[in-house]
């Protein structure tokens, strides 16, 4: 009955929502005032595919029961830690070591403190840290430390922990067994954290995500990898790696060999290339490259493309060194010049990219071309020398690992599985600032996977799993909605500018059924659970979204750095810092001043009655939602007696 119910108020929200965006479309645009006008109806066109897109994902809500259990399987349980503190990093080893079913438990130290390994090895644990490959090379933060230990253990099965999740006795006895699907590459169980209470001020528990969103994704064979608290296949993140590896290199080989042909092309420009020598290597080297490129298409070992075009590109330089010694001298002196140490945290190996460069900005000569033509392929290489480890397993496109791991093993036929239990106890950001970090490395990672390997147009992945993908990225871009949303009551009370046409009787029969309805079906969805609190974030942090959004962009498109901060585990000190909320506040002062203002202009008869109310109510919502920063600001964190008696309860 709830599925046939949830179903229901689905097709009605999207029904009712399309009829009332289209009519806003068409019938109620006010084209005097197109400036405010448009943004605010693609906002509202915004938040309609964002609903249709939730409705969408709880029309498959799967409810799971327990798995058959699982014996015999070999696990290594990864304990993942970079500066916090040892004692919070002991207490969640400790209890994954009490795990009932057979593993061994590692600690993946990424701050390499004797103190912590000194610690694992008293208590019998395993400890690991970079290996000496990762030295001056990029690191991929928590994605390099999985990978790391990836390749120096031995478990079929991977159970992940961030540094502050305590991991019930039985995890692996309730998730091991969803793994006899020989398919199953993923359990991801939710994040539940002890130190928040029930107010939530912060909105660290996601319940709505943790339950019906998890849940509905399920349904659809999308349920992602959330970074914690998830079992993993170690034969799919293997798989995932090699077939990342020849992806990369073949791309690189790719773009050398085209950057190669036009290197080529402009060299026959010079008056060298006149003679018949020069013509006639050139055309040899045109014809390698020509060659290379139809045996890559015809999927032809890479290394051995690479070493035959190579191979004749030398040859070539050696002829015409011969011929002209004085040229050679002066071009290796430029390809001597190249910085190849330089590199980007993501994209092609810095010396590919760097002699490329090289290649596209100078006055070609034919000895000058060969030559760096010969240094670009000479770049080429199938070991992967600009990374620590050729294979890498998770996903390292993003300052988050795990949407992007996961969405490559499903685009590879892979199945994952959300089992609704909570299973580890973490603990959430006690201060705003803290918060304010995770939620933007959240964002920053999300976006950065949408912009490089946007799920719509990849494949492999059914159009359901593709959505779902999309839903989560598509979320992340309401911070531009909100600031139309705060922008327009504002406008209309200070200037007496509507965005519509006129509030008539046609806009109240169109809008207000579509939210009740929206409303109801966050409600029945739901079944019960606190859905307001995450509500009020998705609008209140909007400056944290448009920052992530346009700073995963930079980093996408400009290689701008994007810097990487891991969540600390602990409070800071010091009182409120309104600092951090100031855009939202001067937000909350023009509110206030608006509907001053709006009831002054409303008593000389300025502005209309209803526009007046209708606006003054919008600003009331607005100011709402505004206010769970006022107290999340104000919030002195959770007391050892709270503390102690959320954990009993769990």
């Amino acid at each position: 009955m709830t599925r046939f119910l949830t179903r229901l108020l689905v097709v009605l929200t999207v029904i009712l929502g399309v009829n009332y965006i289209a009519w806003r479309w068409i019938e109620s645009l006010n084209w005097d005032a197109w400036w405010i006008a448009v943004p605010l109806i693609v906002a509202e066109t915004y938040s309609l595919i964002d609903v249709t897109l939730f409705g969408l994902t709880v029309w498959r809500l799967k409810h799971r029961g327990q798995p058959e259990p699982m014996s015999g399987a070999t696990v290594d349980v990864f304990v993942t830690t970079y500066d916090e503190p040892t004692d919070l990093v002991m207490a969640t080893a400790l209890a994954a070591k009490r795990i009932r079913y057979p593993h061994t438990t590692w600690i993946l130290d990424d701050g390499s403190r004797p103190e912590l390994r000194i610690l694992a090895e008293t208590h019998g644990l395993g400890y690991l840290t970079r290996s000496a490959e990762w030295v001056d090379r990029p690191r991929h933060a928590k994605a390099g430390n999985l990978n790391n230990a990836l390749m120096v253990t031995e478990g079929e099965f991977l159970l992940i922990l961030d540094a502050d999740q305590i991991p019930a006795r039985d995890i692996l006895d309730k998730t091991l067994g969803y793994f006899n699907d020989s398919r199953v590459s993923l359990v991801q169980t939710p994040q539940y954290f002890t130190n928040v209470p029930a107010d939530d001020p912060l909105g660290s528990q996601a319940p709505l995500f943790y339950g019906p969103i998890q849940q509905g994704k399920d349904g659809w064979n999308a349920a992602f990898f959330c970074g914690s608290n998830a079992v993993l296949r170690r034969e799919a993140l293997m798989q995932l790696g090699l077939v990342g590896y020849v992806r990369d290199v073949e791309q690189s080989v790719r773009r050398a060999l085209k950057a190669s042909k036009t290197a080529i092309r402009r060299a026959r420009a010079s008056n060298e290339a006149s003679a018949p020598l020069v013509s006639g290597l050139l055309d040899e080297i045109e014809a390698a490259t020509e060659q290379a490129s139809r045996d890559i298409r015809a999927q032809q070992p890479l290394s051995e493309v690479t070493y035959t075009v190579r191979r004749k590109v030398n040859a070539a330089v050696q002829t015409l060194v011969q011929a002209d010694f004085s040229s050679l001298d002066a071009d290796l002196a430029e390809i001597a010049a190249m910085d190849l140490a330089a590199g980007e945290e993501f994209g092609l190996p810095p010396e590919i990219d760097r002699a490329i460069d090289v290649m596209s900005n100078r006055d070609w000569s034919p000895l000058g071309a060969l030559e760096s033509v010969q240094a670009v392929l000479d770049a080429i290489s199938v070991e992967r020398t600009s990374e620590a480890q050729p294979i890498m397993p998770l996903a390292t496109i993003s300052v988050t690992e795990d949407m992007a791991t996961s969405m490559r093993m499903h685009s590879m036929g892979w199945r994952s599985v959300y089992h609704h239990e909570v299973l580890a106890l973490g603990l959430a950001p006690e201060d705003l600032k803290t918060m304010l970090t995770q939620r933007l490395r959240w964002a920053q990672g999300t976006m950065q996977v949408f912009l490089r390997e946007n799920p719509l147009v990849q494949s492999g992945m059914k159009i359901g799993q593709r959505l779902m993908y999309f839903a989560t990225m598509w979320s992340y871009l309401s911070g531009f909605a909100a600031v139309v949303y705060f922008a327009a009551p504002i406008i209309y009370l200070i200037l007496g500018i509507l965005p519509v046409n006129s509030l008539s009787t046609d806009f109240f029969i169109r809008f207000i059924p579509f939210m009740i309805i929206n409303q109801l079906l966050f409600a029945v969805a739901g079944r019960g659970i606190p859905t307001w609190r995450g509500q009020q974030y998705s609008l209140a942090l909007f400056p944290t979204w448009i920052k992530a959004c346009t700073t995963a962009a930079g980093n996408v498109w400009f290689n701008r750095p994007l810097g990487f901060a891991v969540t600390p585990k602990v409070r800071g000190e010091g009182g409120p810092q309104w600092n951090l909320i100031r855009p939202q506040l001067v937000v909350m002062v023009l509110l206030l001043a608006a509907v001053l203002i709006g009831i002054g202009r409303l008593a000389v008869g300025l502005n209309e009655p209803v526009g007046t109310l209708v606006n003054v109510a919008w600003v009331i919502f607005d100011l709402v939602i505004l206010s769970v920063l006022v107290k999340a600001v104000r919030y002195g964190g959770f007391s050892r007696t709270e503390r102690n008696n959320s954990a009993v309860q769990h």
